[in-house]
């Protein structure tokens, strides 16, 4: 009964669904087989693939290979078989290892639009949660791993090894032992083979209990996530939040602030971000003042308003286009449009067709030292005074498109319309600019 139990329990994650396009990371240890024989069998030969890493690490890698391929064959699916070459100099082996599979899985699986299957266990969730818990003090370390993350499943994360062992011997499946798992090199191991044997001698539940935890954490994660959310809605793409506020939080939930607005603009978790919430929050509300977050991040205050941003990737200035009198253009991530208006009126955008020179507009971006005399004020203005006045961030300053007639600058949108351009009582015909910023 027990293949029908796994397989009936693995059925309601719904993670792998009838003819659904899924490629197997396969070791060929246990669980990873277990997971090959399950995944065929529920989703169907014809949409399983398997992708075998020999990193050639080990004596018997070759051997790892070679057993992946005959039961890729007698499964009747596809293996992919990657070697990579192991770096030079000293680092973290188990992070190499671990970066290259996931790349080249995802390298593989995204063109097919399949998921990307690991084995990952129960008891590998217990291990991981104790290792992140020792080694990193975060609220991420008690959540473990999750079912699904975006294009990747585990749909083993509810069986344990013992499980899946049985699994294995009751489908007549047999698979490889890595070696290195019994010995004290590396922390994951001592965790597996010392910390777990200790805890169980303290309740024999421990890991169940570590199990269930970790669950009901998640559930009320889900409740910090959406108050976090609620602070963070709207605004830049990867949230930002008012100076004033964010020092109005408690520490906890301003922590929590800080380290989203790190991972967003990471496009990844960023250990210990949130520890320096208190000093964001202190961080001057007049001008730009910046804070380094850890992990390639730092925070950005301006004008009061509060984001994170990778540090030395600020976006390079598009190239300039020409915009068609009327017609449209891309620049960069913005859409600039040029039509006839109808009716004459002065409005930001609106020119006097006449005043304009030819039929081509220039669409460029800032450059240092520019200036124009806007609608409604006196003189000649830097559109560098008038960029604060407007509080546009630093950041956005270097890809707003600047309109340009002849060689003066005639529109810069939610900035200004240049006087020399503008609607007046002689106006007999007019056209107006629109711009839609990128997402």
């Amino acid at each position: 009964m027990l293949p029908d139990h796994v397989l009936d329990q693995v059925r309601a994650g719904g993670l792998l669904p009838a003819g659904a396009p899924v490629l197997v990371l396969l070791s060929g240890g246990r669980d990873s087989t277990c997971l090959l024989d399950v995944t065929v069998r529920l989703a169907g030969v014809e949409a399983v693939s398997a992708l075998h890493v020999n990193y050639g690490l080990r004596e018997d890698a070759d051997g790892d290979e070679r057993h992946c391929r005959r039961l890729c064959d007698w499964l009747g699916i596809k293996l992919e078989v990657e070697r990579p070459r192991r770096p030079e100099g000293s680092g973290n082996l188990q992070a190499w290892a671990r970066d290259v599979r996931y790349a080249e899985a995802a390298r593989r699986a995204l063109p097919r639009g399949a998921a990307i299957a690991t084995g990952h266990t129960a008891s590998d969730q217990v291990e991981t949660i104790l290792y992140r818990l020792a080694s990193s003090p975060s609220r991420r370390a008690l959540l473990g791993m999750p079912a699904r993350d975006g294009r990747l499943v585990r749909p083993l994360l509810g069986l344990t090894r013992e499980e899946t062992t049985a699994y294995c011997v009751a489908r007549g499946l047999t698979w490889r032992d890595d070696v290195t798992n019994d010995g004290d090199r590396y922390a994951r191991n001592r965790v597996r083979n010392a910390v777990i044997p200790a805890l169980r001698t303290i309740h024999p539940a421990a890991e169940a209990n570590v199990l269930r935890a970790a669950e009901r954490l998640r559930d009320e994660a889900e409740v910090l996530d959406a108050l976090v959310a609620d602070e963070l809605g709207g605004g830049a793409p990867g949230g930002e939040i008012a100076l004033e506020r964010l020092a109005e939080l408690g520490p906890a939930l301003r922590r929590l602030v800080v380290q989203r607005l790190a991972d967003n603009a990471a496009g990844r978790p960023v250990p210990g971000a949130g520890r320096r919430a208190d000093a964001v929050a202190a961080l001057r509300p007049r001008g730009t003042a910046m804070l380094d977050l850890g992990g390639g991040v730092r925070a950005v205050a301006e004008y009061g308003i509060v984001r994170a941003e990778r540090i030395g990737e600020d976006a390079e200035p598009p190239t300039p286009v020409t915009l068609p009198v009327p017609g449209a253009v891309a620049f960069g991530g913005w859409e600039l449009r040029c039509e006839e208006a109808a009716d004459a009126i002065r409005g930001d955008g609106v020119l006097d067709r006449a005043a304009l020179a030819g039929s081509e507009l220039l669409v460029r971006p800032w450059q240092p030292g520019d200036r124009m005399t806007p609608v409604g004020l006196d003189g000649s203005k830097t559109l560098g005074d008038l960029f604060t006045a407007c509080r546009i961030p630093l950041a956005q300053r270097r890809t707003l498109p600047l309109v340009v007639s002849g060689e003066e600058i005639a529109w810069v949108p939610g900035v200004a319309t240049s006087a020399r351009f503008g609607i007046t009582p002689a106006t007999r015909a007019a056209v107006r600019l629109t711009a839609s910023a990128p997402a």
